[in-house]
């Protein structure tokens, strides 16, 4: 693939080329006002490349969306990756997608130096409690949302294995935490070998996964030392976020907390809660892990690593999208990986709402819901809400988590 602007059908035109100046300025525009996660940031990129700057033509952008929605990892931010590659190459993937990560890879790391100080005043904490306190809502929020899609398109498959995906990955991400991925690859390989079976064909020879040497691989890494263990957690993150950052929190939550003990279980809320406040990815949450693993430099190496196969799938595979999109072995796998991805998204949900420790957090937890699937607020206008409850319960001398 050349290194200059590259499509998966006609390269643009040689007058709508624009320059890595613009890029920059452009992608990082998005990245510090991109409040709200995946939604937000597929609005301004459409504003900007469609609408405004006419990069690319409406159908162009759709089949972007669907191109990254492919790939595991955070899928606003391999959009925002992919169309930049689209529109000026791989410089311009680079460019616009570090753009895109920075300013509130910046803003999230000053929080965690707040948030995890240990000499914060009442008001601070009881806003990180609160906050926290609302993350499970946005959980249920995130996931509900990706339901009635998924179900649609169930009718072109089954329904009833639909419904069994998304109940196996809701358990799988309430009880298992860190072999949630596992259970994600398993039905995404029972939905293949049934297309194949259709066919005629054999049923997938791969994507068995021993427990074992993975969790050997685990316990080896984390005993190289700490920089190792959040570079290993880091990896799991982005590569493996089916669906997106909230797939991931069991696994990060199961790591960060319970494994290597780098935080407590309301220091992690907190950090979700940061992760969705601040502009930018969701996935900038593993970067307060490592913040607080080791500091900033544990912080910056988990946001490296956790974007790295981001840049990797796009810089090596996006002239592949159109093939890879064509294929139906692809598309079947999807088909049962999807909806236990959603399944997921809702059942961390669970593990989030078992870290509250006081009973004003539950009806914080119950406000936020409210808020969020009955009166359809936003998820950043719900956050704030939670942390200025918990700041005002902080100062009137509620107990806040430590």
């Amino acid at each position: 693939m050349s290194d200059h602007p590259g499509s998966t059908s006609e390269p643009a035109a040689a007058d709508v080329v624009p320059s890595l100046g613009t890029v920059l300025k452009e992608w990082g525009r998005i990245g510090c006002i991109g409040f709200g996660g995946p939604p937000t940031h597929i609005a301004l990129l459409r504003a900007l490349c469609v609408q405004r700057r006419k990069w690319l033509s409406e159908q162009e952008f759709e089949d972007a969306i669907a191109a990254c929605n492919l790939l595991p990892g955070p899928a606003s931010t391999q959009l925002a990756i992919f169309i930049a590659w689209r529109v000026r190459g791989r410089v311009g993937a680079l460019v616009g997608g570090a753009a895109f990560i920075v300013p509130g890879l910046a803003v999230i790391l000053a929080l965690a130096g707040l948030f995890l100080s240990g000499s914060q005043p009442a008001w601070v904490r009881g806003a990180g409690a609160g906050a926290g306190a609302a993350v499970a809502a946005v959980a249920v929020h995130a996931g509900a949302g990706l339901l009635p899609a998924g179900w649609r398109r169930a009718a072109k498959t089954s329904r009833v294995r639909w419904s069994l995906y998304v109940l196996a990955g809701g358990a799988a991400a309430a009880t298992l935490g860190p072999w949630l991925v596992l259970v994600l690859l398993g039905c995404g390989a029972i939905e293949l070998t049934v297309y194949r079976a259709r066919r005629g064909g054999s049923g997938p020879a791969l994507l068995a996964v021993p427990a074992k040497p993975l969790a050997a691989a685990a316990a080896g890494v984390a005993g190289a030392g700490v920089f190792l263990s959040v570079a290993w957690v880091a990896l799991k993150v982005g590569a493996l976020s089916y669906g997106g950052g909230f797939v991931i929190i069991p696994l990060m939550q199961n790591d960060a907390v319970n494994n290597y003990h780098w935080m407590t279980g309301g220091q992690f809320l907190n950090a979700v809660a940061l992760g969705q406040i601040t502009p930018g990815p969701v996935v900038h949450t593993v970067a307060v892990l490592g913040y607080a693993a080791a500091g900033l430099p544990g912080g910056i190496l988990a946001a490296v690593v956790a974007f790295c196969p981001s840049f990797a799938f796009i810089l090596f595979g996006a002239r592949h999208f159109d093939r890879l999109r064509g294929n139906q072995h692809v598309r079947a796998f999807l088909d049962g990986a999807g909806p236990a991805a959603v399944g997921a998204i809702l059942g961390s949900a669970v593990p989030l709402a078992l870290s509250l420790t006081q009973l004003w957090q539950y009806a914080v937890l119950a406000g936020a819901a409210i808020l969020l699937l009955a009166l359809k607020r936003g998820v950043v206008t719900t956050l704030l809400l939670g942390a200025a409850a918990g700041s005002l319960l902080a100062i009137a001398g509620a107990a806040i988590p430590h």
